[in-house]
């Protein structure tokens, strides 16, 4: 129980600012950047603001109308792995913690938009050159792939530690001294 307790300290103030900075630019979004799919520049052309909603998941994609309760309940059971993966953290862990808060907040802030409206996730940040484009994405999305980043370096991290270890000493063979028959 420590050990979360001392984790939590970086775990929920990390989710829940990254959630709340992600529902208040959609909602700005919403607000500020109708009608939708219209680009306004904000560093020329390489950055702008496009509203737009994704029934679906990353890079659009689409499983038909049932989508937006699939993706959610995608996202329910990948919340119940994090917290898991969040409660078997180590006391201290700093990089793993705040690769899970990160995710957890990106799959939290997504979550609440399928929840609100079947229009979809707000997306509204447009990136790229010319018509080269990055898909639309929002900060939840930029919290889950920079947070699946750092947690994939950590647990290869881990693995790479486990694998240096020295193997435990074998336990000394005691024969089987039960009864003849």
């Amino acid at each position: 129980m420590q050990s979360r307790r001392s984790n939590a300290a970086l775990f929920w103030p990390v989710l829940v600012v990254v959630a709340m900075i992600d529902v208040v630019t959609k909602a700005i979004a919403v607000r500020a950047l109708v009608p939708q799919r219209v680009p306004h520049e904000i560093v020329g052309n390489t950055l702008r603001f496009t509203l737009v909603y994704n029934p679906g998941a990353a890079f659009g994609l689409h499983l038909g109308d049932y989508s937006r309760w699939i993706f959610t309940a995608l996202t329910v059971v990948a919340l119940v792995i994090l917290v898991r993966l969040y409660r078997a953290t180590l006391r201290g862990d700093h990089a793993r913690v705040l690769a899970l808060a990160l995710v957890c907040a990106g799959a939290v802030g997504n979550l609440l938009d399928r929840l609100r409206s079947d229009l979809g996730v707000v997306d509204f940040l447009d990136v790229g050159i010319g018509d080269s484009r990055w898909p639309t994405f929002n900060v939840a999305d930029m919290a889950v792939s920079t947070g699946a980043v750092l947690l994939a370096w950590v647990l290869w991290q881990e693995d790479l530690r486990a694998q240096r270890a020295p193997a435990p000493a074998p336990h000394a063979h005691t024969p089987d001294t039960g009864n003849l028959v």
